[in-house]
This record gives structure tokens, C-alpha cells and sequence, in this order.
């Protein structure tokens, strides 16, 4: 077992920050002595590993919390899955590192941005979110959806995207308005009824999933108008905190 400041020391993480990981419940000691001092046993720092992992992957500490809570988190998949991310965010960095070092070679600023492009990077990270978030609403669906007919699909789809056109006539108003928050309770009502049952909890993760996919946020503005994805994410974040 080792002690927060032995923790802290091996792996670089301030004793304010494990004490802050502790608050929230991402990581809890082993054992708390009489004393009141944190002892961290070998599980404890493994479930460490991970979490500086997604870190490192810029992933919120509330994600990260959701993803390793998860009841059927397997240590494998989320190894191979973060290794797929750190590879992406490797071929990511060659690209700008080979982008810089030729405009310091020829002194030459080329118009093409396309090194900066995060777009594969978030798509796998957004979808690696969702393999660990709504598992047992997906098989759900799946359920619902077995032999259900193409125009019903189409009939369901066609319904969503008319919430969120709806949602989007109402992008110029806060996030935390009682319209916006009435219309966030109309879409949870419809992922509802013609998908699977949509709990506070799966509301948020969408929500975050709705800026995060690019695929998402292209579909959602198509439908209400630019900047209606990042409206309906911060509604939803907004509708979840209360």
C-alpha cells in the first residue's frame, strides 16, 4: 500500500489533485488510516493508469468516471482503444511536426491546414465514449428494432431531426431557459419512445456526443441551422445539472 505523497511522487499527480479525484469518487483510496491518510493498493494505481491515459487523451474526468464505472468495462478494450488514440493523435503530431520543420526549411507558409485536422481523432474517440455509455439502451433498441419496418425507422428518424430543427428556433436563447429546457425534455421523451429509454444519465452523454462526433453535429445543424449542435449539447448539459 502506499501513501498519497508516495502516489503523488511515483506518478507525477499533485496530492491536490488525488484528493480531488477521491471528492468526486474517480479514484478512492484502498484504505483511510485512523489518522485520516489515504493508502493506495496496486487495483488503486492501475485505475490510475487509466484515468492519466484518457487524460492524456483529453477526456473529462466525468467521462473517464462513466467509462471505468462501467459495469462491463474490460481492461483490454479499453487498452486497445486508447492505444488506436494515442496512434491517431501520433500521426496527428507528425503531420504538424513535418509541416512546421518545411516552413522552416524553405520559409514558406503553405494555405493548406490540413495537419491541423482533428476530425478522425474525435470520430474514434466519440465513438470509443459510446461503446463504454449506453449498452444496455443500445441492446434496447436493438430489441425495438428487430423486424421493425423501414418507414417506421425513417417515420422515427424523420421525428428526431424535426426536434432538433425545433430546437434549433430557439438557438439565440440561453441554454437554461425554460423554453430550452422544455424543448430538452421533448427530445428525451422522443429518444423515449422510438428508440430506447433515455435516462438522465444517457441524455448527458448524447449531449456530449452531439459536438464531439462530427458526423453528429453536422447532421444536428443541417437540421436546425449552424449551431444548433453546440445549442442542444449546452441545453442538455444545462437541463442534466439541475
Amino acid at each position: 500500500m502506499k501513501t498519497v505523497h508516495e502516489v503523488s511522487r511515483i506518478s507525477g499527480v499533485s496530492v491536490r489533485t488525488l484528493h480531488h479525484y477521491d471528492a468526486i469518487g474517480l479514484l478512492k483510496p484502498t484504505a483511510v488510516t485512523e489518522a485520516g491518510y489515504r493508502l493506495y493498493d496496486d487495483a488503486a494505481l492501475a485505475r490510475l493508469q487509466n484515468i492519466l491515459l484518457y487524460r492524456e487523451l483529453e477526456f473529462p474526468l466525468k467521462e473517464i468516471k462513466a467509462i471505468l464505472d462501467h459495469p462491463e468495462f474490460d481492461e483490454k478494450t479499453a487498452l486497445r482503444q486508447q492505444i488506436k488514440l494515442l496512434e491517431l493523435r501520433q500521426k496527428r503530431l507528425e503531420r504538424l511536426l513535418f509541416l512546421a520543420r518545411e516552413m522552416m526549411k524553405t520559409g514558406v507558409r503553405p494555405m493548406n491546414f490540413s495537419a491541423f485536422d482533428k476530425t478522425e481523432l474525435e470520430q474514434y474517440a466519440a465513438e470509443a465514449k459510446r461503446s463504454w455509455g449506453a449498452t444496455a439502451a443500445f441492446r434496447e433498441y436493438e430489441q425495438r428494432a428487430k423486424g421493425q419496418p423501414e418507414d417506421e425507422r425513417r417515420a422515427a428518424a424523420d421525428e428526431l431531426m424535426r426536434q432538433f430543427a425545433a430546437m434549433g428556433r430557439l438557438r439565440e436563447l440561453p441554454p437554461d431557459s425554460d423554453e430550452a429546457q422544455a424543448a430538452v425534455r421533448e427530445l428525451q421523451q422522443v429518444i423515449s419512445d422510438r428508440y430506447y429509454t433515455c435516462t438522465p444519465q444517457i441524455l448527458a452523454g448524447l449531449g456530449q456526443m452531439y459536438t464531439a462526433d462530427e458526423r453528429f453535429r453536422q447532421n444536428i445543424d443541417a437540421a436546425g441551422g449552424d449551431g444548433t449542435a453546440e445549442f442542444v449539447s449546452r441545453a442538455i448539459a444545462a437541463y442534466c445539472a439541475g
